[in-house]
């Protein structure tokens, strides 16, 4: 569940074409395409806040890598070189999650606890194409096709449909990038695959979180003699599918709901204490859902939050310092049952907003990440809501990326794992450890750390065992023992 001031994370077409597509970006490798010369000029890097070491670099990319003689576009490399050269092993490149986040952000963030792992690799950050876009797309692209809720019934779905058919078209035809219907994962591996010609080096190790882990599938797939080693860090496992993932994640919120319950009975500072705490919410989610709240939100103006909002946008399964974030969701819960929304309006109607923007959602509507229509809508939801009472509900991502108006260029699909070497994962078992979980299993030989504790991303949290584990991983190829758990830091 992402909420706004927390983290933006910001049609199917046949086999027949999916599989041309493919075809076709796995038989052209940059190397053909993309003409290389002695690799990247490193220089130093523009900002105050890059570490003193870091160099910096760019290279050219196709736009669209079927073809590669038109028009390009710049991605922007990051580079933290091995501190001990003549033990140095190769390059790690790090795979940004978001979509749209900025890998070199990441690597300036995780720099300090990066010094074990510098001691034998050089290690690479990139700003991908979707960052490119993110920076670059038209005013239109930013603004919503529709108020995003959950559709009651085929004429709500046709009507969402529609709404985001005509916006994703505005962006489209406004888009002077080249990038809208390109951003899908095959073309990012593409790129990745060009970082890794441009850096000279037979093979690379990656390291991917959250997103990321879309991109570093669509890799293995067209590039797995490539691959040296590779580190999955809360990642999605788009190969088993979208609704797969999120039916996976729904016991663990229930698991951290039955946590809070729990907490609010034995903390008289609960704005419910001495109630049945996990009643008062599904009370209040099913009342929301008969009679939207109406709010005013000082960033996003007036809305109704119905029940579908809470259950997408409410809960915050980390409690924070001192339980400070629960503190905060028990007081809007009791707030809003009495009719003041205001303590869900701005991440409800900030995230409903971001999750129907057409130029947020082309960053991954091309990774299949919508419904193919209602039927699916409505077979997802009776699952959604048997697996979790407090939270089922339609995937707020498949209601965005309705209306797509292109074919599915990377569809969720069994991933060959032939000349795959061993993978590590690492996720918390507060949430993200068994979608992370889903995609070890599928590569034989691989291990996973569960961390036992609230998080995302360790390694850019700057969590000590998750990252010792990483780091032995990534240097000597050695997995931790079935089973390992690093206690919560």
């Amino acid at each position: 569940m992402t909420t706004t001031k927390r983290r933006h994370s910001l049609g199917r077409t046949g086999w027949l074409v999916i599989g041309m597509a493919a075809a076709a970006l796995a038989g052209m490798t940059p190397a053909a395409s993309a003409a290389r010369d002695d690799g990247p000029t490193w220089g130093d890097c523009a900002g105050k806040d890059a570490p003193q070491d870091m160099r910096c670099a760019a290279i050219e990319v196709p736009v669209d890598w079927s073809r590669p003689d038109g028009a390009k576009i710049t991605l922007k490399l990051a580079r933290l070189a091995a501190t001990e050269p003549g033990q140095r092993i190769g390059s790690v490149l790090g795979i940004p999650g978001g979509p749209g986040a900025n890998g070199i952000d990441d690597l300036k963030l995780a720099a300090a606890d990066l010094t074990d792992l510098r001691r034998r690799f050089d290690v690479v950050a990139y700003a991908p194409r979707t960052t490119v876009w993110r920076d670059r797309m038209p005013g239109v692209c930013r603004q919503p096709g529709t108020t995003l809720r959950e559709p009651r019934d085929r004429k709500e779905y046709a009507a969402l449909t529609t709404a985001m058919t005509k916006a994703f078209t505005a962006c489209r035809d406004a888009d002077r990038t080249g990038l809208f219907g390109r951003m899908d994962s095959l073309s990012a591996a593409m790129d990745m695959e060009a970082v890794r010609e441009a850096l000279g080096e037979e093979r690379l190790s990656f390291m991917a979180n959250s997103y990321g882990g879309v991109p570093a599938a669509a890799y293995a797939r067209l590039f797995p003699q490539r691959i040296r080693a590779m580190y999955l860090d809360g990642t999605i496992n788009q190969v088993n599918g979208w609704n797969d993932q999120t039916l996976r994640i729904y016991p663990a919120a229930e698991k951290v709901f039955a946590r809070f319950t729990r907490w609010c009975a034995e903390t008289s500072a609960c704005a419910l204490h001495g109630e049945d705490a996990g009643k008062v919410w599904r009370r209040l989610v099913r009342d929301a859902d008969r009679r939207p709240i109406p709010v005013t939100s000082a960033e996003f103006g007036k809305g109704a939050l119905t029940g579908w909002h809470l259950r997408s946008f409410g809960f915050i399964p980390d409690p924070g310092p001192e339980n400070s974030r629960w503190l905060v969701f028990a007081e809007a819960v009791d707030k809003a049952r009495h009719g003041d929304g205001s303590g869900f309006a701005d991440f409800a109607l900030g995230n409903a907003r971001v999750w129907a923007m057409p130029g947020a959602l082309a960053m991954s509507c091309g990774d299949d990440r919508g419904f193919t229509g209602y039927a699916e809508l409505q077979a997802f939801r009776r699952k959604a809501r048997k697996a979790s009472p407090d939270f089922g509900t339609a995937r707020f991502d498949g209601l965005g990326c309705a209306g797509w108006p292109l074919p599915v260029a990377n569809p969720s699909r069994p991933l060959p794992v032939r000349g795959l070497p061993p993978f590590l994962g690492a996720g918390s078992t507060w949430g993200d450890l068994t979608v992370t979980e889903s995609f070890t299993r599928l590569v034989p030989g691989s291990a996973t750390v569960a961390y036992d504790g609230p998080g995302h991303s360790l390694y850019l949290s700057g969590k000590k065992c998750p990252i010792r584990h990483a780091t032995r991983y990534l240097t000597d190829l050695t997995l931790p023992a079935p089973g390992t758990v690093c206690p919560a830091e």
